[in-house]
């Protein structure tokens, strides 16, 4: 379990506690329950990356509902390969870095909680632009975007650092959705409708520069 998710269960135990001691079990339940939500939303499993320099692993648990040409404006400014994967309430939330590499660059934008499935989501919602360039020069975009009912993105790694595939990047509370951005060169091995897990299932597979 992530440490994000803590102060959650601990309020809901600490209810569920509460309201046993004062016998009012319907509600005692209902935060038993809600206990036992947290701690299964927040979990955190341990995933084997694929080897390989060219491979990219997927970010995020959930389901693919994008693979086509996209524009990317906050760093490329142009056309990439685009890759969007949905999160639903019952996805693991933890969010992988794709590929080893370097954080180049980081932005975060305010905005709106629209539900992630909606295509223009990634430019509209609360989100975290993440800037990586590998060691042979190719560079990816991955964005954390914020849904429906999520409030929080969370990304640990700060700009200059150096990543390796399937390492934890952050996570997204309650709902949302990653997009991929990567060269148009590269090889998508996903389709829509697809199930991924972060960390592990290939996504795409990177040309290096020169090549």
């Amino acid at each position: 379990m992530v440490v994000e998710g803590v102060p959650f269960l601990l309020i809901a135990l600490i209810a569920a506690i509460g309201f046993a001691v004062g016998q009012l079990w319907s509600l005692s339940l209902l935060f038993a329950f809600v206990a036992a939500y947290v701690a299964f939303f927040f979990r955190n499993p341990e995933r084997l990356p694929p080897i390989g320099s060219r491979l990219v692993a997927a970010p995020a648990d959930g389901k693919v509902i994008f693979v086509g040409p996209a524009n990317e404006a906050e760093f490329a400014g142009g056309q990439m390969l685009r890759i969007s994967i949905f999160m639903s309430l019952f996805d693991v939330h933890v969010n992988r870095v794709p590929v080893d590499g370097t954080v180049k660059d980081m932005r975060y934008h305010r905005g709106r909680f629209m539900a992630a499935w909606e295509e223009t989501a990634g430019e509209e919602n609360e989100r975290n632009a993440t800037l990586f360039e590998t060691a042979q020069g190719v560079k990816l975009v991955l964005v954390q975007v914020a849904g429906l009912v999520a409030r929080r993105i969370v990304c640990y790694p700060t700009i200059g650092a150096f990543c390796l595939r399937g390492q934890r990047l952050g996570l997204i509370r309650f709902g949302s959705r990653c997009d991929l951005f990567l060269p148009t060169s590269a090889t998508a091995m996903v389709k829509v409708g697809e199930k991924v897990l972060g960390g592990e299932t290939v996504l795409a597979q990177l040309v290096e520069e020169g090549k």
